[in-house]
């Protein structure tokens, strides 16, 4: 399962570590992308909940803008 997220607020290479970790301590999570001048967050894994992906990032403290 893959999912691609546009995430507002990210600006440096710290926002994409601090991404990545977030996104990378949920369970199921295999993979993660940034694509910081995209804003966009590209998640590989096994039953990725919208609502927890969510909330991992805006724990980091950015924004989720979409989600597909």
């Amino acid at each position: 399962m893959k999912k691609t997220m546009i995430v507002e607020g990210m600006s440096c290479n710290h926002c994409v570590k601090a991404v990545k970790n977030a996104l990378g301590e949920l369970e199921g999570v295999s993979k993660v992308d940034v694509d910081l001048e995209a804003k966009k967050v590209e998640v590989e894994g096994e039953n990725l909940a919208d609502e927890k992906l969510k909330e991992a990032i805006e724990d980091a403290g950015y924004d989720v803008v979409e989600i597909k």
